[in-house]
């Protein structure tokens, strides 16, 4: 069995188009780094080394079976087959006021 990821539109060209792809691995990182294999640089969209360690980009989300993986153990948070891991991009902006007035 395999762990399924689902991957937001921004990202779907390093997975040739696809919404969601498998990859295997006992923690996140693992889980990036077989996937980054399969799709070459998925991870690097989703991962950056800050302060000489790697760490989830700021504007990146990603969830475990709908569990915030910051919340969890970061990158080294456990994934067990049969999960699924949803990386979504942070939503941010709007006008701030009504419009028209």
């Amino acid at each position: 069995m395999a762990i399924e990821v689902r991957i937001p539109t921004i990202l779907r060209p390093h997975t040739g188009g696809e919404k969601a792809v498998e990859g295997e691995g006992a923690t996140l990182d693992e889980l990036l780094a077989d996937l980054d294999v399969r799709h070459p640089g998925l991870r690097a969209r989703v991962v950056e080394e800050k302060g000489g360690t790697n760490q989830l980009r700021r504007f990146v989300n990603v969830y475990l079976d709908d569990e915030d993986v910051r919340f969890l153990g970061g990158l080294s948070t456990p994934v067990a087959d049969g999960a699924t891991v949803t990386i979504l991009p942070a939503v941010a902006g709007g006008a701030g006021g009504v419009a028209g007035g």
